[in-house]
């Protein structure tokens, strides 16, 4: 299998950039909102205290004080990238972002949608938080607009999710992937390379997983270990050890070379708050670590999808 011509890109994967292009004909940008949505595994429905990497404290600006309206945050997002995107995705990234009742729900992905140049939702959840009612009220959205409904994963393997309180299981991951698809709307998975217990087998059975279910993208994380978090304190215990930025690397490219080429790739590193972060030191660097993943597929001489088959 050829680099995919519909890419129409010089990378060695398909970017998210490069699919709105195509798509759109435009540049199109993620404008992240905080909506006040807590978590299942926070609150107690579930669980407490998140998931182990997670420190609980959400967005900047929830950090600040009264969160701004979703209209409010849309219009100071806008304002950095005016000479750069025409067109615009609202994204509900932080906590569960369908844990609330519907109408809830559709007053806020409203708001987001009646802004100027907005296309669009990208509404990053849970497996277990997608009731029938949340299902049908995406999918009336899916018929005007660009929908990306964002599952957070992290592995296939059911005893690493009870390892990081996760508070579900591959099925109900599977079984919402199932009431998704078929809808109009785009399904992107989040996974973590790194966690602990989990071996290059467990990654690259996630991404085979994947590859043969209708998910439109990904988002490929590095595990970080953050200050006042259970995993952090398991890090500075010494209890747990930190993937190389080597063996990360190498783990990101196996896994790119066994997904379709269709699905668009939205993330290959992770992001932390640099006031709490404690490692791995390497993935401070984000251009550092995407330039060592293009140069390993370049190695490799190698590419998204190269090692797909159906």
């Amino acid at each position: 299998m050829a680099k995919p011509d519909f890419w129409k890109n010089n990378k060695l994967y398909y970017d998210l950039k490069s699919y709105w292009r195509n798509l759109f004909g435009c540049n199109v940008h993620k404008l992240q909102i905080d909506a006040g949505f807590t978590c299942p595994t926070r609150d107690g429905y579930i669980a407490v205290g998140g998931c182990i990497y997670c420190d609980g404290r959400g967005s900047k600006l929830r950090q600040q004080g009264a969160l701004p309206s979703v209209a409010e945050q849309i219009a100071s997002g806008k304002k950095y990238y005016t000479k750069q995107a025409a067109k615009f995705v609202a994204y509900f990234q932080t906590f569960t972002n369908t844990y609330a009742p519907v109408e809830k729900l559709r007053a806020l992905y409203d708001e987001a949608l009646a802004q100027k140049d907005v296309i669009g939702l990208s509404i990053g959840t849970r497996p277990d938080c997608l009731g029938p009612g949340v299902v049908e009220l995406l999918s009336e959205y899916a018929n005007k607009y660009h929908i990306w409904v964002e599952l957070g994963l992290q592995s296939a393997n059911d005893q690493i999710l009870q390892f990081i309180n996760r508070g579900h299981n591959f099925q109900q991951f599977t079984d919402a992937v199932n009431l998704l698809a078929g809808r109009g709307l785009n399904i992107c998975v989040h996974i973590i390379i790194g966690l602990p217990c989990e071996n290059d087998e467990d990654v690259l059975t996630t991404a085979k997983m994947l590859a043969a279910m209708p998910v439109n993208g990904i988002k490929i994380h590095s595990l970080l270990a953050l200050d006042g978090t259970v995993l952090g304190e398991m890090y500075k215990k010494g209890s747990i050890s930190m993937i190389s930025k080597e063996k990360y690397v190498s783990l990101v490219a196996d896994v790119l070379e066994v997904l379709p080429p269709e699905m668009v790739i939205q993330r290959l590193t992770a992001d932390g708050y640099r006031d709490i972060f404690l490692a791995p030191d390497w993935a401070m660097n984000k251009l550092d670590v995407l330039n060592s993943i293009n140069k390993e597929l370049e190695r490799r001489d190698s590419y998204q999808c190269k090692k797909f088959s159906k």
